[in-house]
């Protein structure tokens, strides 16, 4: 039986990496078990989070999980967690309490991501460009999906430290004679060009019709599958600029996010839309963007960049975590709740 000390959390350990559309889970048996896949969760199916762990996992299965490790997008504060882009708000004593959990951690869903990448298997992974990993050095992951997720891991005094942020949110503003052609025409948010605006889904859209209003033509695509869609059949020309663009300006944010951590272990692009544009992201424009860091082009062209294609990439993190939780530097002041 595990001790509860400040380090290690009882087993069976329940992970979970809760999204805005679907919530996945996995159960830990112990430190040495491979985590037990459980069926995804569509969060709009349940009112609350107890009822679809309640319905969906822990009356299917004969293991009763004591702890649970969760990782989700927003920011924690406080015993009430809305979910940034889905109805429930999680209540970590509620979930002490009616479903008889003796201990609730919950974590950044970036940081999740970015425990990933500490030991990523080679198989999980596609490289794009050149470089090579550095053991033991800071490593950044991004994903564009719902939004733009940043998250950084440092490595001091043996230790791994996820870094939280909200990286997606920085500025991103013109280069190119054909940016300030699109420029004018892309929705900002206040009045400011945010990563953001562009490098997720509802961005994909956002340069679309900007592309369509430089060009003065009707944009006829309607959601970002379309667009991604045409764009790798090469059957529209606006959608195939504006996954060209899209694979520019990631490029550039990777980047930005590689000078400012000194990643030397890695930059690692996570998320749906990373997968669905791979093709595309394996052509130039991502790696040249990355690298073309004057006067640092030369350390940039060091750095690699990776695909991760490991579909439950943030649960492999909470895994890891789970598992070892003293080779890890995550905070849990304010964030860890116990029966």
């Amino acid at each position: 039986m595990s001790g509860t000390s400040e380090h290690s959390f009882p087993f069976p350990i329940l992970i979970g990496d809760i999204g805005g559309t679907n919530a996945r889970f996995a159960l830990l048996i112990d430190a040495f078990a491979d985590p037990k896949q459980l069926p995804p969760i569509k969060t709009g199916d349940f009112e609350t989070i107890e009822e679809a762990l309640q319905k969906s996992i822990l009356d299917k299965t004969s293991v009763q999980p004591r702890s649970a490790i969760l990782a989700v997008a927003g920011p924690i504060r406080g015993d009430e967690i809305p979910l940034t882009n889905a109805g429930w708000v999680i209540r970590p004593k509620d979930m002490l309490s009616s479903l008889g959990l003796e201990d609730v951690l919950i974590i950044n869903d970036f940081e999740a991501q970015a425990l990933a990448v500490a030991a990523p298997a080679d198989e999980d992974l596609v490289q794009i460009g050149g470089g090579s990993i550095r053991p033991m050095t800071s490593r950044v992951v991004l994903g564009p999906g719902t939004g733009l997720g940043v998250g950084g891991l440092v490595f001091a005094q043996h230790t791994w430290f996820p870094v939280p942020g909200e990286g997606g949110h920085v500025d991103i503003g013109p280069r190119t004679e054909r940016d300030f052609q699109i420029w004018p025409f892309l929705e900002p948010i206040e009045g400011r060009m945010a990563g953001e605006q562009i490098l997720c889904g509802r961005g994909i859209m956002n340069l679309y019709r900007a592309v369509c209003a430089a060009d003065g033509v009707d944009p006829v695509l309607t959601d970002p599958a379309e667009v991604t869609t045409h764009a790798l059949a090469e059957s529209d020309r606006a959608a195939i600029e504006t996954i060209s663009l899209f694979s520019t300006y990631l490029g550039r944010v990777a980047g930005d996010m590689a000078l400012i951590f000194m990643a030397r272990g890695g930059v690692f692009l996570a998320g749906g839309i990373s997968q669905k544009i791979l093709p595309a992201l394996l052509k130039s424009p991502f790696r040249a963007a990355f690298e073309d860091k004057a006067p640092h082009s030369a350390l940039m062209r060091t750095i690699p960049t990776f695909a991760v294609i490991h579909p439950m990439a943030a649960l492999s993190g909470l895994a890891a975590f789970a598992r070892t939780p003293r080779d890890f530097g995550v905070a849990t002041e304010g964030r860890r709740w116990r029966s």
